[in-house]
């Protein structure tokens, strides 16, 4: 008996951005994949704190994820100036803590580090350091708008646009490379990337939200959630960028999984002990994926949900991938 030929099925791809828009071109093309997948989550208390916890997006924390400013991977998210990765409008500063340490960052940094180093940076700092409050804002910073909590625009300090990017995005043809010249200076000589750079800059591609929860029997705690720094963590013009990073495969090839990688940052983000708990979490889950695997009982080399960029780079690893991490730039 001939079984009726059926034609296979064809599913359209839920983009997660409107379809005219540059950020579902860059899924169409295969140069990212879509924002919307499964996502497993590990929570815990804060071991100091039991009114405060954690919602640890796994998912994200298990990839293999690794910027790749100032290598050909990145493509940029304005394809006019790849060689400046997602640094074209500058960084907002979160405090007067963020710009105290930008200041000392910079005075402390060697000039050969940075291309676009202001002629007036020496001056500015000599009177600093001779106790004397320059008249001047920082040759580095400007002025600009950022919405508060109440959505009304508020003044706000970020780093100076040079040329259509961040005032430390050092181009392509500097004899440190592409890059940010903070990230470049402390990955050379061991600074704190997490005190170094400012904070809205070291925390990608980790995003930290907190917000009071109440449980429902009259108590509050405060839940910290880290996850993925999408598309969409830059709000709507987000999906205006021509290419994004996090969901792109050939950011998926680096040798440890973003744990252990961005320890650092997420020990700044969490606390030493919650980070603690998490790597404790993380191991044993990469312990018993490595035994069924090497015993043979088909379980794929990467535990729980795995994100779908790491799956497919792990499965057809992109050109320009591979390498040691520390040529990252950004």
């Amino acid at each position: 008996m001939n079984c009726p030929q059926t034609e296979p099925v064809s599913r359209p791809v839920q983009l997660g951005f409107p379809a005219s828009s540059p950020a579902a071109a860059s899924i169409r093309s295969g140069a990212e994949l879509p924002p919307d997948h499964p996502r497993e989550w590990f929570e815990f208390s804060d071991p100091g704190d039991p009114e405060h916890v954690f919602s640890i997006d796994l998912t994200w924390l298990e990839s293999y994820y690794r910027c790749q400013f100032g290598t050909g991977a990145c493509k940029g998210i304005d394809a006019t100036q790849s060689d400046v990765g997602c640094c074209v409008h500058g960084a907002f500063l979160c405090d007067e803590e963020d710009r105290e340490q930008l200041v000392d960052a910079v005075s402390r940094m060697p000039a050969h580090f940075w291309q676009l180093r202001p002629a007036s940076a020496d001056g500015w700092l000599a009177e600093r350091a001779a106790d004397r409050e320059p008249d001047t804002l920082e040759p580095w910073l400007e002025w600009d708008e950022l919405d508060g909590e109440d959505g009304e625009p508020e003044p706000a300090l970020k780093t100076v646009v040079v040329k259509g990017a961040c005032i430390f995005a050092n181009r392509a043809g500097w004899a440190t490379g592409a890059g940010c010249a903070l990230h470049q200076w402390a990955t050379a000589t061991g600074e704190d990337l997490t005190v170094v750079k400012p904070e809205v800059c070291w925390q990608l591609p980790l995003r930290r939200l907190e917000d009071w929860e109440d449980r429902g029997d009259g108590t509050e705690i405060l839940r910290t959630t880290i996850t993925e720094y999408t598309r969409r963590g830059w709000g709507e013009g987000g999906e205006d960028f021509d290419w994004y990073c996090t969901t792109s495969p050939a950011c998926h090839t680096s040798t440890q999984p973003v744990w252990l990688s961005h320890r650092q940052e997420l020990v700044a983000l969490m606390g030493a002990d919650a980070y603690a708990v998490l790597a404790e979490h993380c191991a044993q889950r990469r312990a018993a994926a490595d035994y069924l695997h090497d015993s043979g009982f088909g379980a794929g080399a990467l535990p729980g949900i795995p994100h779908p960029a790491t799956a497919a780079a792990h499965q057809a690893p992109e050109p320009g991938g591979g390498g040691a991490d520390q040529s990252s730039n950004l």
